[in-house]
């Protein structure tokens, strides 16, 4: 029986002294953590920077090409795994949500939009002449990392934050609905759905809890997402069963039933419905 591994940061670490902050370069990276390409999670923030090479990167079942200029942005509990050519070169970045909160108080890591479940999208592109703009914070923790100078978690943290920002910046460009006002909605949705998706599967009750009608719940999701209320939820509900069904230590009806569904026949109809295989179907064409 197949199970896909959850990794920490304390897997790549050797640090003493930050255990929950790793960077590396890809190409360090790799030869220390082969294990990396085969399919895994991690249960901290990772960030992945390609600088040179090409390959395919899959994220929560979506495939993704990789090149020059490809960052991605992973949050706990996504699946990933790659394919990569022989000339790959980049960085890697993993770090634990509580160290991020904890240095920088009242904000939080959550704060940047891009790391989001609903929207899910882990990719930004920097074009060849936009790398000047946040190429060097890379280089800079690189460098920091080997050093043993006073207050180096502290630099190593705001670089990571530069990086933030210039991710934020670029994001914003790119998918210019994440600065709409209705963004404090969805951000509020999401964590409702994060809590809930597995017992309450009914827009209603999302909108009873935001404290507006589901008509403007819907709107606001058309406007953002272009999907309904309830096809956001349903989204988020496919995507853990797919997590769970390629973790062969589980039966499919257990899957099902940790999900919210106690008949098994209803389940396998809603997964078929959203995807167009049955659930073990699935199953046995992801793990070919």
């Amino acid at each position: 029986m197949k199970k896909y591994p959850i990794y920490s940061v304390e897997n790549f670490s050797c640090n003493d002294i930050h255990r929950e902050f790793y960077v590396n370069t890809f190409k360090e990276h790799l030869k220390s953590h082969s294990f990396v390409e085969e399919p895994h999670r991690h249960d901290s923030y990772l960030m992945v920077f390609f600088t040179k090479g090409s390959g395919i990167h899959e994220i929560d079942f979506d495939r993704f090409e990789i090149k020059k200029g490809s960052l991605f942005v992973l949050q706990p509990g996504q699946m990933h795994h790659w394919s990569l050519s022989e000339d790959i070169e980049g960085f890697v970045i993993i770090f634990s949500q509580e160290l991020y909160n904890l240095y920088f108080g009242q904000k939080k890591i959550n704060d940047y939009n891009f790391y989001n479940s609903i929207l899910n999208r882990p990719e930004v592109i920097f074009e060849s002449e936009e790398l000047p703009k946040i190429l060097p914070y890379f280089n800079l923790l690189i460098h920091e990392n080997i050093q043993h100078n006073k207050l180096q978690l502290d630099k190593m943290l705001n670089l990571l934050d530069c990086i933030h920002i210039e991710i934020a910046r670029k994001y914003g460009e790119t998918f210019s609905h994440q600065t709409h006002s209705y963004n404090i909605k969805i951000s509020a949705f999401e964590v409702l759905l994060e809590e809930h998706f597995k017992t309450q599967k009914l827009p209603s009750f999302y909108a009873e809890k935001l404290n507006i009608t589901l008509k403007h719940l819907n709107r606001i999701c058309n406007e953002i997402l272009q999907k309904t209320a309830t096809e956001v939820i349903m989204g988020r509900v496919i995507l853990e069963i797919k997590r769970m069904l390629i973790d062969k230590q589980l039966a499919v009806n257990e899957v099902a039933y940790a999900v919210g569904y106690e008949d098994y026949s209803y389940f396998s109809r809603v997964f078929k419905k959203q995807t167009g295989l049955s659930p073990t179907e699935f199953r046995n064409n992801t793990l070919r």
